[in-house]
């Protein structure tokens, strides 16, 4: 799928939705619990709650791949873990702010 900043997404098999903050050229393979995300449609609905899903989405917190060439922001939370492909995406840590001596 080819993501542009902006698009919004949500999860097939969870109540996981997001938007594409930052994303690399070409198409890439952005899942949650396994399964490809799509693109969220106004007015549609999130497929429901997974219990047996691994790992969860925290709501406001962005995720990045290994490259940081792919960021996204959780803007509903839910089951299932963030992939590209098969290499998961990590919480993005805040930069430290600078001391003020």
């Amino acid at each position: 799928m080819q993501l542009k900043p902006g698009i919004r997404l949500r999860s097939a098999v969870s109540e996981v939705e997001l938007v594409v903050i930052k994303a690399p050229e070409g198409d890439v393979d952005l899942r949650c619990g396994g399964v490809a995300l799509v693109e969220a449609q106004p007015g549609a609905s999130s497929a429901g709650k997974d219990s047996e899903l691994e790992g969860s989405v925290a709501l406001g917190k962005r995720y990045v791949d290994a490259e940081e060439t792919l960021e996204v922001l959780c803007t509903k939370p839910g089951a299932g873990n963030l992939s590209v492909g098969d290499q998961p995406l990590e919480l993005k840590s805040a930069k430290p702010l600078p001391s003020s001596d």
